[in-house]
C-alpha cells in the first residue's frame, strides 16, 4: 500500500505530511513558504482600473479589475501547489490524499488540482491547521476522518 498524503495550507504556507495508514504516525515531508500571501491588500499594490471610452462622451468609464491582486497571488500559490501534488504523483509517492486549507483557500486549490490528482482526494476540509503541532494536528485528522465517515 501506498503513503497517504496530508496537505495543511493557507493562502501563504503549506505543510506537507505523509503517513503508510490511517493509524501511523504523521511524517513531515516539507513546508512551502509563500510570503506574498502573507501581505496585506495595500503593500500588494494597486491596479489602476482601466478606461473604456466606447462612446462619444468626453469622460471614460471606469473599469474594476476583476480579480482582486490578493486573490491571483492565492491562485499561483495554489498552482504552485498543485504542481507539488503532481510531481509527487508521477514519482509514485503516494496513492491518496487529504486537504485542509483555510477558506476561501481551498476553493483555489481543489481548482488547481490536475485531473491526476483530483479523484486521489479522500477528504477535504476548510479550516487552518499550519499553526498546529504535529499531535495536535493528527488529533485533529482523526476526529475529521470520524465525522467524514
Amino acid at each position: 500500500m501506498q503513503d497517504e498524503w496530508i496537505l495543511v495550507a493557507n493562502g501563504s504556507m503549506a505543510r506537507l505530511f505523509s503517513r503508510a495508514g490511517s493509524g501511523d504516525p504523521l511524517v513531515a515531508l516539507e513546508t512551502i513558504d509563500f510570503p506574498e500571501g502573507r501581505q496585506q491588500a495595500h503593500e500588494v499594490g494597486r491596479d489602476r482600473p482601466g478606461h473604456d471610452r466606447s462612446d462619444n462622451s468626453s469622460s471614460g468609464a471606469l473599469l474594476e479589475p476583476r480579480t482582486s491582486l490578493k486573490h491571483k497571488l492565492h491562485e499561483r500559490f495554489a498552482h504552485q501547489l498543485a504542481e507539488r501534488l503532481d510531481d509527487g504523483l508521477a514519482d509514485g509517492a503516494y496513492s491518496g490524499l487529504w486537504v485542509i486549507a483555510s477558506s476561501p483557500f481551498l476553493g483555489s486549490l481543489r481548482s488547481a488540482l490536475s485531473d491526476a490528482v483530483a479523484p486521489r482526494v479522500r477528504l477535504s476540509h476548510d479550516a487552518d491547521f499550519t499553526g498546529l503541532d504535529v499531535s495536535s494536528l493528527e488529533a485533529r485528522l482523526q476526529t475529521l476522518a470520524k465525522s467524514k465517515a
